[in-house]
This record gives C-alpha cells, sequence and structure tokens, in this order.
C-alpha cells in the first residue's frame, strides 16, 4: 500500500485488526485475519496460513480463509511425511520402529536413534531385525561430534590471545619509553 492510498477509513480498519472472521465450522475455534511481521495471514488456534498476494486481511471472508486453512502449508514447517515402513515396538525405547524418508535419503528409527539405511537397501523391502541391528550398531557408536564448536572456540581463544599479547607489547613500549626520558633527565 503507498502512503498516498491510506485514507482514515483503512487506517482505522488496520488498527482494529486482528480481524474475527467466525468459527471453524469442524472445531469450533475462531479464525482471525491479522498482518504481521511476515505479512498477511489467518490463524485457527496454532494453525496459521499466508494470504496470497493481493488478499488484504481486511477484506478476507470466511470461505476464503476456510480454503486456505484446507490446503497443506507452502512455506516454513511442513506436516511429517507418513512413514515408508512401520515396524513393531523397540525393546529397548518401547516406541515403533519406523522406515522414514530424510533429507539425505531413507532412515530408520526408534524415536531416539536414527541411522541412515545403506545405499544398496531397499527401504520397502528393509526387515524388522535388520533395522534393529542398525539401530544398535549406530547407538554404540554414540552422539555425533561437531566441529564447528570447536572451530567457534579456537577462534574465540586464538582471537584473546592476540589481544593478550598486544597488550603485553604496549606496555613494554611505555615501559622502554619512561626509562628512556628517566635517562634524558639525569
Amino acid at each position: 500500500m503507498l502512503p498516498e492510498e491510506l485514507t482514515i477509513d483503512v487506517a482505522c480498519k488496520l488498527l482494529s485488526l486482528p480481524r474475527d472472521l467466525g468459527k471453524h465450522p469442524e472445531s469450533g475455534e475462531a479464525i482471525e485475519a491479522n498482518d504481521g511481521r511476515y505479512g498477511p495471514y489467518i490463524k485457527c488456534g496454532t494453525d496459521t496460513r499466508s494470504l496470497p498476494a493481493g488478499v488484504s486481511p481486511i477484506q478476507v471472508t470466511l470461505g476464503e480463509a476456510l480454503e486456505l486453512l484446507k490446503q497443506p502449508k507452502q512455506r516454513g514447517r511442513a506436516a511429517p511425511k507418513e512413514p515408508i515402513k512401520l515396524f513393531d515396538v523397540s525393546p529397548i525405547t518401547e516406541q515403533p520402529v519406523k522406515v522414514l524418508e530424510g533429507r539425505f535419503g531413507p532412515y530408520v528409527t526408534d524415536g531416539v536413534t536414527n541411522a541412515s539405511l545403506p545405499r544398496t537397501a531397499n527401504p520397502e523391502e528393509f526387515t524388522f531385525e535388520a533395522a534393529l541391528a542398525l539401530l544398535a550398531e549406530r547407538a554404540a557408536k554414540g552422539p555425533s561430534k561437531k566441529a564447528t564448536k570447536k572451530k567457534a572456540a579456537k577462534k574465540a581463544a586464538t582471537k584473546t590471545a592476540k589481544k593478550a599479547s598486544t597488550k603485553k607489547a604496549a606496555t613494554k613500549k611505555k615501559a622502554a619509553a619512561k626509562k628512556g626520558v628517566a635517562k634524558k633527565k639525569s
């Protein structure tokens, strides 16, 4: 919206946001239209959807809001995907063992430990025993170590060491300069 297009009526409507559109017919929760940090959106309980370009939170209707809420989220965290394969409960964690599709390929999880499937393995044909063996092997290795934290700590230690050495050099120069001034006076 351009500043020239802003009228007192539009300004009052914007200040009255969030606007109640009505109740969701299935859940009974209130649906609100609002303008937020990342643009206009609608909210029903904890579920939110961004309004498409050109649709104002002042003009959106309950029907349009219900249609948007039916659609899956476009940005951010999407709804979790269905497991490729679901097994029995793990004897160790007492949670179901699942084969899931992840960012880096298929993996098996028992809710605590995740283990990547070998590249040659077919996720649909993977067995419960093979999944338990893979999870046990991964759990025995322990948590992965992240090198980025070590690098950051090392950089910080190097910076403080450099500061300390430059301070020592500066104090030595000052002391030498004072001695030189003291010798000239005598």
